[in-house]
């Protein structure tokens, strides 16, 4: 009886914290990795650093002065040198630490052995990056911040500057329009296009930007944000006459621009401007994002007239991807399939388009036009996207570097609602006017209470 006695005392709390870590593991992986991960990671990596590190192949010789000092005062046999480590930074969801390569080492050799050093540390992931000639960064991720996206607190949008995901480093997936100024998004049905769309959306909408969109599935996808659009296609017909008008205010741009650039011998060189950047605020003009969805509906055709359509906006659309970032006017296309077989243009479109965003879709062949020149692996990394993870997707541009991201979730309803908040920031595009949709405000709830409350008379 008193062995049993003992038995429940001592086996009891074990399997109670056994199960109940294994429970916030599986379910709150972010409280798991605070309260248990963190430090049995910390402590593996300081104990086994060296060793390991010999064990990857990146350790050097020491120097000869090293060697010498260490038989002079020691006697000890000289080991090899691993890379200098620096302080390791904890944060919500891994670590972070630099490392100093030594003499004849590259970041790539760092990188070749991160899977054996995920291993080694008992982390999920393990990622290098360079901080500058001979630094490198490692950012060890304690478990998949992919499977419940929480965005960092610190995360801030800037103008222009979107945070519309999270990568599978756990840092945020920033939309630069500034740098990237063009992109494609590619998305099966139910795969999450839509979700990235909205964050896309919302926030663009709280800045002082034109947002004009194209949806040829009658609005479906952007008339809940018309509130915050200033202008709105909602069918082939109505993007042919919206197009040349983008044009339109294109070229005046380029006249404004051209202007500024009658260079007189007493124009100061910071004047000189070739984009609407370099003009003084007061005459800048506001940018403008087209968002185009279901792509492919504006290249389908059925008749020899809707065909001379679609090659006119195809040219319309291809002028806005080449000539439009020195005006200031960005391109979002997005599409469910996008092909060599849409029709000629589409891949001189698609050349134009520096950022791509391909979820997960139905054939290998709009994957590879998404993201075949950028990398094979990332290829084959869309295409092994699972219909039950929405949202997840594989984000590149064509200097070759992608990575795994996955946006959360934003309900419709509250996209709306930022949108209408924000409907007072549409700017004052004459040429845009006629295509903007007229959305009644909802009239202000009048309380059953009455305002005053009144008083009885008294004698």
């Amino acid at each position: 009886m008193t062995d049993l006695t003992t038995l429940l005392e001592v086996g009891g709390p074990v399997a109670a914290l056994g199960g109940g870590a294994a429970y916030t593991r599986a379910h709150h992986p972010g409280v798991y990795w605070s309260t248990v991960g963190l430090p049995l990671s910390t402590a593996r990596l300081l104990s086994s650093y060296g060793s390991v590190m010999e064990a990857c192949g990146l350790t050097v010789a020491p120097s000869r002065l090293r060697a010498l000092a260490v038989q002079a005062t020691t006697r000890r046999e000289v080991r090899p040198v691993p890379p200098r480590r620096g302080l390791i930074r904890p944060t919500s969801t891994g670590l972070r630490l630099c490392l100093r390569l030594a003499p004849g080492q590259e970041p790539a050799d760092i990188a070749a052995s991160a899977e054996r050093l995920r291993h080694a540390w008992g982390v999920h992931a393990v990622y290098v990056t360079t901080v500058r000639p001979g630094v490198v960064e490692l950012r060890l991720v304690g478990f998949d911040v992919l499977r419940k996206v929480r965005m960092p607190r610190k995360t801030t949008a800037d103008f222009l500057k979107i945070p519309v995901a999270l990568r599978e480093d756990s840092t945020p997936f920033v939309r630069d329009y500034r740098t990237v100024p063009h992109g494609l998004t590619l998305g099966a049905t139910l795969s999450g296009k839509s979700m990235y769309l909205r964050h896309l959306v919302t926030g663009l909408a709280r800045q002082p930007v034109a947002l004009v969109g194209i949806d040829c599935k009658r609005g479906v996808e952007l008339a809940p944000f018309a509130a915050r659009l200033s202008a709105l296609a909602t069918d082939p017909d109505q993007a042919a006459e919206l197009l040349p008008v983008l044009i339109q205010e294109m070229e005046d741009r380029y006249d404004l621009i051209k202007s500024r650039q009658g260079i007189a011998p007493s124009t100061p060189d910071e004047e000189i401007t070739s984009d609407i950047w370099g003009l003084p605020e007061r005459e800048r003009p506001v940018p403008v994002v087209l968002l185009v969805d279901e792509v492919a509906e504006l290249f389908l055709v059925a008749t020899k007239k809707e065909e001379e359509r679609r090659d006119e906006m195809v040219t319309q659309l291809i002028r806005l991807a080449q000539l439009g970032r020195a005006a200031g006017i960005y391109l979002e296309v997005c599409g469910q399939r996008f092909g060599a077989e849409l029709g000629k243009g589409a891949t001189m479109l698609r050349a134009q388009l520096t950022g791509r965003v391909c979820h997960r879709v139905n054939d290998e062949a709009s994957s590879k036009m998404a993201l075949g020149d950028i990398a094979p692996e990332a290829v084959s990394a869309a295409c092994a996207i699972a219909p039950e993870l929405p949202g997840l997707a594989v984000a590149g541009d064509t200097s070759g570097g992608w990575s795994r991201i996955r946006t959360p979730y934003l309900s419709l309803a509250d996209a709306a609602e930022t949108c209408r908040a924000s409907a007072h920031l549409v700017p004052d595009l004459p040429a845009l006017k006629p295509f903007r949709h007229d959305v009644p405000v909802p009239p202000p709830v009048e309380s059953k209470a009455p305002a005053v409350r009144s008083r009885p008379v008294t004698d």
